[in-house]
């Protein structure tokens, strides 16, 4: 018997990586069986080989790797009944790479970015690791929250920051914004989003993990910060059925002073309240998360109680929050008189939050994302990413520093735009997606550096111009925001699950004037992944996409050219009837839509 019946041209191969398996003819055998199984044991490659008098003494197969990662095994049986194995391992590692090349280095110059953007903190012998600003010695929840939109695609550690801060729940259900160095926390009393957040980071701990007992564990502290929010005479407005807060510039921490001393961040007696729109959108989101978490432990009775209370806050922020063409900045509960701005114009950045927390329906994302698009043609400004435009004058929420343009009062963020991006991939503005992300990977590849702000000349902030301690450029909020636009969007994978158990990919690789893309997504605390390869042969007029996931169910959407009609769709080579896919319009786009039962799949698409 040869000594290496089986050999292989690689140890370790990427997802979509070709492995090539050399199997030497034993003298005595006329026919074998090749049998590759991946880390869990399930074959997905089979074999059957004839010897014939012509054959070489060795036969070489091709093959791409697809299931789980991990040790996969090839398994080699001659009709001699001799037996050989052989072992490679299957990786992934997100990555995105397409012909043009325009976006190859998106993914890892926002990585770096996110490194800096980390701290560990020990506290009863345990560590605390989460993502924070750049420069500041705590982790908040907010932070920590928004920037795992990006974090997840490649950090280990999801759960230590989010279990902290619902196993350190105040006795009320409320949850504190931060923890620092020190192991001291603190409410910012004027604030209403950590409890609807902490949910929204626990969801997000679940997609990633699909650990089902921690969810279970920790179900009792998601639903008390939710009620807290419903029950506390701070947090709710009876009146409305609406979550309120004191009179701040969006979701900051800047109350409304009239030119007084600048706010402490606590509440004062005689405060004014108002309800501002992201809180509602945010809350209703994590209430439908808590609902599929509930159901996800066999509770669906609670499911269906969070999301009612869902759906009655939605309809609430409509009706009172609504004003025609986007939600209105803060509704006051509470007479409030505000000079030196017309308050009824103002757009402020929740709107972009709210168009990605599947609340709000189709025809209102489409008005909000055309009020951006008016404002960039309008505004004097090197980008439409405003934190509120137009801005409120200076002092009038006690910090003289908070000038017009400056930080949270109408200064431009990154944040705003990549959460803007993303809406516009999924509401049928692909092109100006592509443009908002393609403006701000120029701006960093120009630069190497990122801020969470900036001032609308394009300026950045600075320690000197900054009104905190987050000018420093390795901003993680807004390069994660546009992260996410950036894999959710453009490379179109989204996960509707766990462990991308089910996912959407919806390649919009067109609308970047690419033809051909490759990409690998994966999360950096489980084994779970989507990839694929995407092409557009406009001489075939036909599209390929190639998928290799662990992928159960997939939703895909491929997205036409304007003017043409399918002309056939196949499948793993069958043909497909008009009643196996739809044609779904979104407002000028058309996208041909199938769902497969399986995460493995060759589509081919011709059109004329």
């Amino acid at each position: 018997m040869h000594s290496q019946p089986i050999s292989l041209d690689k140890n370790a191969i990427q997802v979509l990586e070709d492995i090539v398996i050399t199997v030497q003819w034993l003298e005595e055998a006329t026919a074998l069986q090749l049998i590759v199984t991946d880390a869990e044991g399930v074959p997905y490659s089979q074999l059957e080989l004839q010897r014939r008098p012509s054959d070489l003494a060795s036969v070489q197969i091709q093959l791409r790797p697809q299931g789980a990662l991990g040790e996969h095994l090839v398994h080699v049986i001659y009709d001699t009944d001799v037996e050989a194995n052989a072992t490679f391992q299957l990786h992934c590692e997100t990555s995105v790479s397409t012909d043009s090349g325009e976006f190859d280095g998106f993914y890892s110059q926002i990585r770096k970015f996110m490194a800096h953007d980390t701290l560990t903190i020990d506290l009863d012998g345990k560590q605390v690791y989460g993502y924070r600003s750049p420069d500041s010695p705590m982790i908040w929840i907010r932070d920590h929250a928004h920037q795992m939109k990006g974090f997840r695609y490649f950090e280990p550690d999801v759960v230590s920051a989010v279990e902290f801060f619902l196993t350190h729940q105040m006795p009320d259900g409320s949850i504190y914004d931060f923890i620092a160095e020190d192991g001291t926390c603190k409410r910012v009393e004027v604030e209403a989003d950590v409890e609807y957040l902490v949910v929204e980071a626990a969801f997000h701990v679940w997609q990633v993990t699909g650990d089902l007992d921690w969810v279970r564990e920790l179900l009792p502290n998601m639903e008390a910060a939710l009620r807290y929010t419903m029950t506390s005479p701070l947090r709710w407005s009876e009146e409305h059925g609406l979550v309120k807060r004191a009179f701040t510039i969006d979701t900051w921490d800047f109350a409304y002073t009239g030119g007084e001393e600048r706010a402490s961040g606590r509440i004062r007696e005689n405060e004014p309240f108002c309800i501002m729109h992201g809180d509602n959108t945010g809350f209703a989101q994590a209430c439908n998360m808590l609902g599929t978490l509930f159901e996800e432990c066999g509770q669906a009775e609670k499911a269906n109680y969070w999301r009612k209370v869902s759906a009655d806050v939605v309809a609430n922020l409509n009706k009172y929050c609504w004003n025609g063409k986007f939600y209105t900045h803060q509704v006051h509960i509470d007479p409030v008189e505000v000079h030196g701005v017309d308050e009824t114009k103002q757009l402020s950045l929740s709107n972009s939050y709210g168009m990605n927390r599947g609340v709000v329906d189709h025809e209102r994302c489409v008005s909000i994302i055309r009020e951006y698009m008016e404002r960039r043609a309008t505004a004097d400004a090197f980008a439409e990413w405003f934190s509120i435009d137009p801005p409120f004058p200076v002092g009038a929420f006690g910090y003289n520093r908070l000038v017009p343009g400056a930080y949270v009062n109408g200064g431009i963020m990154p944040l705003v735009g990549g959460e803007l991006a993303r809406a516009t991939f999924d509401h049928g503005f692909e092109t100006y997606g592509v443009d908002i992300l393609r403006r701000y990977k120029n701006m960093i590849e120009e630069t190497g550096e990122t801020y969470l702000w900036y001032f609308p000349s394009g300026e950045p902030s600075s320690q000197e111009t900054s009104t905190s301690p987050e000018a420093l450029p390795t901003d993680g909020w807004g390069s994660s925001a546009m992260l996410y636009a950036f894999i959710e969007g453009l490379c179109g994978v989204v996960d509707l699950s766990k462990r991308f158990e089910k996912v959407k990919i919806a390649p919009r690789w067109g609308a970047a004037e690419a033809e051909k893309a490759q990409v690998r997504v994966c999360y950096g605390a489980s084994p779970a992944y989507v990839a694929y390869e995407w092409e557009h042969i406009p001489e075939k007029r036909e599209y390929l996409l190639r998928i290799v996931s662990v992928a159960e169910d997939v939703d895909v959407q491929l997205l036409l050219p304007n003017g043409v009609m399918v002309d056939s769709l196949s499948c793993n080579g069958k043909i497909l009837t008009n009643d196996d896919y739809d044609l779904i319009d979104v407002e000028e786009s058309v996208y041909a839509q199938l769902q497969l039962s399986t995460g493995n799949a060759l589509i081919k698409l011709r059109y004329r």
